[in-house]
């Protein structure tokens, strides 16, 4: 061994120089990874749904504890959070029965639905329906009340994905694209403001706005329905005094508390009040009286007073995962009806957490409109969980998400509430004659892949039938010899 090979092998080898990853690339790649699981979406589903009920509970107990003293009738300080547990649990059972129903049924039956909901419609304006903040559109039974528009909502939104879905093929025509969802639509829209219920109108709009665009509708339309809701709003807001007032109020930006726009201006006092970490629970001035309803369509100035600014992020953040997951499904999915039904049901639910936000922080005038999950409500809060149980399910029938149900197990969740594994998306098989008639069917669909032959069982039916192809070969190998022979007949 030479002196240079002995000086190599005492020298210690130089220590590469190790690239240390940032926090944040290691997160996102850690949060990429997570997202890139099968059952990601409906893990967020489940995990949003428990967070924005959670802070909803809260909330209520804060803003109506005070309210809920009434001496006269001995009612307690819980009277109102007791009930709004209580229509907690009924939405719990209400998002377990839209997670595990079969989203085919659900289909099925969405006709069905969209005429009782016409039906209830149109028996609340009868004597049968209550009055209740100036509007006539409850059905009251002892201490429960029902709210029809709210399930008409959600019918509207599955019958009318079924509809477009069975007329794709032609729904560029726009005699097939508006009729007849557009009318059935109108007429739940006057239905509702014969009660009267603008936020209901509104909010019913907003899901046809929604069916249309996913459904692939040309956008000159859009702008066509967007001027004629407009025109239609001011001429409701002109023709009732008290709209108008609300309309005047806060085009005007009055400061007068006393005026019009009370609600709205102490919306903004309350906000001011928290500032960026806020006063605390239960120690906000909004409880005492001085915001009327404000355990209602006024919870988020609560929350801004309480919760201050950081309440109020971490709020807006949770209806941004809401829209990000309910489009991630939608655009996940392989069947139609469920891509429609999940990006209708999203924007509508994050459409009414920005309107009952935008009037709370001023940017809107004040319609009524709740705050989803966390706003004290009965028939708005079972609805609203029953549109994120079936957000849930549709995340279940990703095809990655199936894929994984159907060849590793349920899962704990799965175990837990006992849901079915989920059917594989089969597109419907085209019927014979329909390209003869030039009209798209319910089955104007590509067949699948198990309906179309491949070659292999071409092959093994080549190697079954020899007698029926040999047979055939020969009738062509006689013709052509006839025609042959009557040729050389000729030219002789």
């Amino acid at each position: 061994m030479t002196a240079v090979e002995e000086k190599r092998r005492e020298t210690p080898p130089r220590k590469r120089r190790e690239r240390k990853e940032s926090p944040f690339v290691a997160f996102r790649t850690a949060l990429t990874a997570w997202l890139s699981r099968p059952l990601a979406s409906f893990h967020l589903v489940l995990a949003l749904t428990g967070v924005l009920t959670v802070i909803g509970i809260v909330m209520v107990l804060s803003a109506s504890s005070v309210a809920s003293v009434n001496p006269k009738t001995g009612t307690g300080v819980y009277a109102q959070f007791s009930k709004h547990i209580m229509f907690v649990a009924i939405g719990a059972v209400v998002f377990w029965i839209g997670l595990r129903v079969p989203l085919e049924r659900v289909r099925r039956l969405s006709a069905t639905a969209t005429v009782v909901c016409l039906g209830l419609l149109v028996l609340v304006l009868t004597p049968l329906g209550s009055t209740a903040n100036g509007s006539q559109g409850w059905f009251k039974l002892g201490g429960f009340a029902f709210q029809p528009v709210e399930a008409a909502k959600v019918a509207l939104a599955f019958w009318g994905a079924h509809i477009l879905v069975i007329k794709y093929n032609i729904i560029n025509q726009w005699r097939h694209l508006l009729v007849p969802v557009v009318p059935i639509a109108l007429l739940m829209f006057a239905l509702v403001m014969m009660q009267p219920d603008l936020g209901g109108t509104v909010t019913l709009a907003v899901v046809l706005l929604a069916l249309l665009w996913f459904a692939g509708a040309p956008k000159r339309l859009f702008g066509v329905i967007l001027a004629g809701g407009l025109v239609g709003v001011l001429v409701l807001a002109i023709i009732e005094p008290y709209r108008l007032a609300r309309v005047l109020s806060f085009v005007s930006g009055s400061p007068d508390t006393s005026a019009d726009g009370f609600q709205a201006n102490q919306a903004k006092l309350a906000l001011a009040d928290g500032g960026l970490f806020g006063k605390g629970l239960g120690q906000g001035q909004s409880n005492w009286g001085y915001l009327p309803n404000v355990q209602n369509d006024f919870i988020f100035a609560l929350i801004g007073e309480e919760l201050g600014f950081i309440g109020c992020v971490v709020v807006l953040g949770l209806f941004a995962g809401v829209a990000v997951v309910g489009l991630r499904i939608a655009t996940r999915n392989l069947d139609p009806w469920i891509r429609i039904v999940a990006g209708t049901l999203t924007v509508f639910l994050v459409a009414q957490a920005g309107i009952n936000i935008g009037y709370v922080v001023g940017l809107l005038p004040v319609t009524g409109v709740t705050l989803p999950l966390i706003s004290y409500g009965g028939t708005s809060l079972v609805i609203t969980m029953l549109i994120m149980g079936i957000l849930a399910n549709a995340a279940r029938h990703e095809p990655e998400a199936v894929a994984a149900l159907r060849s590793q197990g349920p899962g704990k969740f799965g175990r837990l509430l006992r849901l079915p594994a989920p059917e594989p998306y089969r597109p419907p098989a085209k019927r014979k004659g329909t390209a003869a008639r030039g009209g798209a069917t319910k089955a104007a669909r590509p067949a699948p892949r198990t309906a179309r032959p491949s070659p292999a069982q071409e092959r093994r039916r080549s190697v079954r039938e020899p007698g029926r192809r040999t047979a055939a070969r020969t009738a062509v190998n006689r013709g052509t010899a006839k025609r042959g022979t009557a040729n050389r007949r000729g030219h002789r």
